[in-house]
């Protein structure tokens, strides 16, 4: 599946979830899937929990967060050297 691809399984609509992107018209926020991926949660869990999503959007959400990270950045504060 192509990047396009996988970014159009992605919406954004104002009067939905305040806005936020969501997984096809669901109400399932991007972020929340990649706060449990970055959490140790497999994409077997997540399709478990979420059972009308795919594998597929599950990717649609990792290619939008790499969207995002290449147009914004936030600030990590660097650790003290030893």
């Amino acid at each position: 599946m192509t990047r396009e691809e996988l970014l159009s399984r992605i919406t954004v609509n104002p009067n939905i979830c305040f806005g936020k992107p969501c997984i096809r018209g669901y109400r399932i926020w991007v972020s929340l899937i990649l706060d449990f991926l970055a959490s140790g949660m497999t994409i077997a869990e997540l399709l478990e929990d979420y059972p009308s999503l795919e594998e597929a959007d599950i990717y649609a959400c990792l290619a939008y967060g790499a969207e995002m990270s290449r147009e914004r950045w936030i600030d990590i504060p660097l650790e003290a050297s030893a």
